[in-house]
């Protein structure tokens, strides 16, 4: 069974995206906004904690898993073609 590449790739960038934004305001609500880089700062250009950093977070973060998503389905597909003939 193969996978579809589109729809793979946008839910894993909505799984993705959406993590770190929970994610973000969970610190945010347990610690208070800080402009602190982490280390998802330091991969995602704009991002720390704080309301803005979340939504900047969530873009580099859906665009991520956009990407990710559509490689993992892509040699999935391969591999399953190889291996069901």
């Amino acid at each position: 069974m193969k996978l579809n590449i589109k729809a793979f790739a946008l839910t894993c960038g909505i799984l993705w995206g959406v993590g770190l934004l929970l994610i973000t305001w969970w610190i945010i609500l347990l610690e208070g906004a800080t402009n602190e880089i982490t280390m998802f700062g330091r991969v995602y250009l704009g991002y720390n904690i704080s309301p803005l950093g979340s939504l900047i977070g969530f873009v580099w973060a859906f665009v991520d898993g956009i990407i990710i998503g559509a490689i993992l389905a892509w040699v999935y597909n391969g591999l399953v073609g190889k291996f069901s003939s």
